[in-house]
């Protein structure tokens, strides 16, 4: 079924949220959501830096027998895989890209996705955890399991945060053009 120009990516993370990944990655489109078996979701910097775009620690998964992560597979272009490996910081060691195997309706598929490097655990912000939240929303991943990543903890961190301004600027021209077109 895959053909050479496109690829899948299993997305846990703030790439949940079709805006947040689109950003830099426009051929983005959804191609089912799925369950990644015997890991956790787990928050942290890579060495220890804590995230300037998030203040705070970033998701990862780490394997743990018997837990599972939900998230979304999206079906990319090749020409998006840089700008994809640049996002999570490839390059500078920060994540690696890895091909594991999630399972969507009695179906597997293998995707690319990113594991933390030298991961030193600490709580996200609540502005990044709330972008999975919504990208979990949007996506319609288990209710359950939602509600596991409402009751995660923070840092409760209040300063102003340029990535989430962002974000909800798209969001809002986005609703506005729906607006204009259920009135047209």
């Amino acid at each position: 079924m895959e053909n050479n120009h496109t690829f899948l990516y299993f997305a846990y993370g703030s790439n949940l949220l079709k805006e947040r990944l689109r950003l830099k990655n426009p051929s983005a489109t959804v191609h089912c959501v799925a369950r990644l078996k015997d890991y956790k979701l787990v928050f942290g910097n890579h060495k220890g830096l804590a995230s300037d775009r998030w203040h705070g620690g970033v998701a990862t998964i780490e394997h743990s027998p018997g837990d599972e992560v939900w998230g979304v597979v999206w079906r990319m272009n090749m020409s998006d895989l840089e700008s994809l490996d640049s996002q999570e910081n490839v390059t500078l060691g920060a994540y690696s890209p890895v091909e594991l195997s999630v399972k969507t309706k009695g179906q597997e598929l293998n995707c690319r996705t990113y594991i933390m490097n030298s991961c030193v655990y600490a709580p996200p912000s609540p502005q990044y955890l709330q972008v999975i939240v919504m990208g979990a929303e949007q996506n319609g991943l288990p209710k359950d399991y939602q509600e596991k990543l409402r009751a995660i903890k923070t840092n409760m961190y209040e300063g102003p945060l340029p990535m989430m301004a962002e974000l909800e600027q798209v969001r809002r021209r986005a609703k506005e053009r729906a607006k204009h077109r259920s009135d047209a």
